[in-house]
């Protein structure tokens, strides 16, 4: 029989308190996990968790989550029958949003425009959670400029036959590059076996310069860890390196937000981890059980994100070193986007080196 709802009170603002109802609180979301399963918890069962221990979770990580998601459009990645079963990615918000929580329009790649929810408490969060969202994923964007950036991320990416040691290294030498170009970089675990930096930057550029600048801190990443990483866009090209994915920067492509958890075994959380501990952690030592207590104890490691804004003008100028003075040019764009400026054949090498038509 299913079992009856429950309704979480929720902090909001000024000390008013959200009544948030969650239905079918007993649902699990993430199933039992047993070590022989998954490398993501090296070393620990994992009990099952349901849509409500899902939802007070939200709730104990409010502040450090809103903090990552607050006043950004956010694309939701829901799962009604939890991880196992089928998934969808939410843009419109769904049917039902609250009154207290808004939308923004945003503008896609194909210039369609629809609205996107906008979290401005973690009500509104909890609510999204009662609609089985798992994975929150918010533009770089703040809702009121949602054209220009101002949040420069960097995903790395490692390949098959490398992990996330291999990516912590590269993460090390992209720490020192961003601070060379003025920019103040912030870690977290991707949640599985990447990492992700990140650096606040002034809203002054629109993405397309955002994501030239991110090209810029890539090819001079792969320069200086020419055996480790790679930028290059086809799989058949990047061998076991760590792939620097630019292509997370443009528009309508996100990331998995800090605190969110991923529908992996588990449930792993993409969390922030301060540079000195960074060499130390494995991306299983974070989960959905264990990030509460942590964050209670060591505090949000990204306390102090919104403080370092810098400028984004100087990754644009190695993007622009690169065109001028190595002759480099635009890279491929995902396959759903249309046909940009300057950009290469979208032809896996491979192909074009068969056929000679292919230009």
């Amino acid at each position: 029989m299913a079992s009856s709802a429950t309704v979480l009170q929720v902090p909001g603002p000024e000390g008013v308190v959200r009544d948030v109802r969650i239905s079918s609180p007993d649902r699990v979301i993430w199933p039992f996990t047993s070590t022989e399963e998954t490398d993501a918890t090296e070393g620990t069962d994992s009990a099952e968790i349901t849509k409500l221990e899902l939802a007070e979770y939200t709730v104990s990580v409010a502040d450090a989550m809103m903090r990552a998601l607050g006043d950004r459009p956010i694309t939701l990645q829901r799962f009604p029958e939890g991880i196992e079963g089928e998934e969808f990615f939410s843009k419109n918000p769904p049917r039902g949003v609250p009154d207290w929580a808004r939308s923004v329009i945003c503008t896609y790649p194909s210039a369609r425009t629809h609205p996107q929810l906008v979290i401005d408490e973690i009500a509104t969060a909890v609510w999204a959670v009662q609609m089985n969202t798992v994975t929150f994923h918010p533009w770089p964007v703040r809702s009121d400029n949602n054209d220009n950036p101002d949040e420069l991320r960097i995903d790395l990416d490692p390949q098959p036959g490398t992990g996330f040691a291999e990516a912590v290294r590269a993460a090390y030498v992209l720490k020192d590059l961003l601070e060379e170009i003025g920019l103040i970089g912030w870690a977290k675990t991707s949640g599985n076996r990447g990492v992700h930096v990140y650096a606040r930057v002034s809203p002054t550029h629109e993405f397309l310069d955002v994501r030239h600048g991110v090209i810029g801190i890539a090819r001079e990443l792969e320069r200086r860890m020419p055996d480790e990483v790679t930028t290059a866009w086809w799989k058949e090209e990047r061998g076991q390196k760590v792939f620097v994915d630019f292509n997370q920067a443009n528009r309508d492509r996100t990331i998995a937000s800090a605190y969110s958890p991923r529908p992996l075994p588990g449930a792993p959380v993409s969390m922030p981890v301060p540079w000195e501990r960074l060499r130390e952690v494995r991306p299983g030592d974070f989960t959905v059980h264990t990030v509460p207590a942590i964050l209670a104890a060591e505090g949000d490691a990204w306390a102090g994100i919104d403080d370092a804004v810098g400028d984004v003008a100087q990754a644009i100028a190695l993007w622009d070193k690169d065109i001028h003075d190595r002759g480099l040019g635009e890279m491929p764009f995902p396959p759903d986007y249309p046909k940009m400026p300057g950009e290469p054949p979208r032809v896996q090498p491979s192909r074009r080196r068969r056929d000679p038509d292919i230009p």
